[in-house]
C-alpha cells in the first residue's frame, strides 16, 4: 500500500524517474497535524523531505532572538537539501500549517545510494538553485511593492482552502511582509472598509477573494 502510494506521488510530480527503486526502498511517509513542528532550527540535519501534500511555513530565529517567517512551501518541495549538500544544521524551523504529508529519507540512505544515481543530483542541484531564485524574487518584491499588495498576498497565501484566518497569525503577517504590526493593521481596516475582509477579535474572513487576488496580481508567498 505504502508503494503504491508513494509511486502514485511520484508519478504525479514527474519524478519516477528520479527516485530509481534504491532510492524508494529507503523512503517512508510521515504526517504532521498543524501546528506541529517538521524540524527546528539549529538540530542535527538527518533526513531530506519529499513534501507531497499539504502547506508548511519556514521560519528563522535570528542572533536578536526575532522570529522571521521566510516562506511558506507547497507540494512539490524538499525539506534539507541545503543542509544535506552543506553537511550542516538545520538552518530553519518547518512548522506544517496545514495536514501535511511527506516522505522523508535518511542522509546515510542517500550516500549509499543516491551518489551514483545521475538524474537525482541533477534534480537536487535544480531544486536548491530554483529556491535561491525564488527567495532573489521575493526579496524583490518586499522592496518594490507597497505593504497592502504584500499584505494581499499573504492573506491569498494562508487561506488556500478556507476563507478564515486566525488573528493570532498577524505577527507572522508583518515578519514575513517586512512591516509594523501597526502598519498592518492600518492597512487591514483600509480593506475591511473596502470589503475585501471581515476581521474580528479572533479572526479574518476573506470576503472578496477576486478583489485581493487584483491588487496582487502576483501571489510571492507561495
Amino acid at each position: 500500500m505504502e508503494d503504491e502510494l508513494l509511486a502514485t506521488y511520484l508519478e504525479r510530480f514527474q519524478l519516477t524517474h528520479v527516485f530509481d527503486a534504491h532510492l524508494r526502498r529507503h523512503l517512508e511517509r510521515v504526517e504532521v497535524e498543524p501546528g506541529d513542528y517538521l524540524c527546528r532550527q539549529g538540530d542535527d540535519a538527518k533526513h531530506l523531505y519529499l513534501l507531497v501534500e499539504g502547506k508548511l511555513k519556514i521560519t528563522h530565529m535570528s542572533a536578536a532572538g526575532r522570529r522571521l517567517v521566510l516562506s511558506f512551501k507547497h507540494p512539490f518541495d524538499l525539506i534539507g537539501d541545503i543542509e544535506y549538500v552543506r553537511r550542516i544544521p538545520l538552518m530553519n524551523t518547518v512548522e506544517a500549517v496545514t495536514p501535511v504529508q511527506v516522505f522523508r529519507i535518511s542522509y546515510a540512505a542517500l550516500e549509499q545510494v543516491g551518489t551514483d544515481n545521475p538524474a537525482f543530483l541533477r534534480f537536487l542541484l535544480e531544486t536548491i538553485t530554483m529556491k535561491f531564485e525564488l527567495k532573489s524574487h521575493s526579496m524583490s518584491f518586499n522592496l518594490l511593492y507597497p505593504a497592502e499588495v504584500r499584505l494581499a498576498s499573504y492573506l491569498l497565501s494562508m487561506t488556500p482552502e478556507q476563507q478564515m484566518l486566525p488573528v493570532t497569525d498577524l505577527v507572522d503577517a508583518a515578519d514575513l511582509i517586512g512591516t509594523s504590526y501597526r502598519h498592518l493593521n492600518r492597512v487591514l481596516l483600509q480593506f475591511s472598509r473596502e470589503g475585501l475582509i471581515d476581521r474580528t477579535k479572533r479572526e479574518i474572513k476573506i470576503i472578496d477573494r477576486a478583489g485581493l487576488m487584483a491588487r496582487v496580481g502576483e501571489s510571492i508567498y507561495e
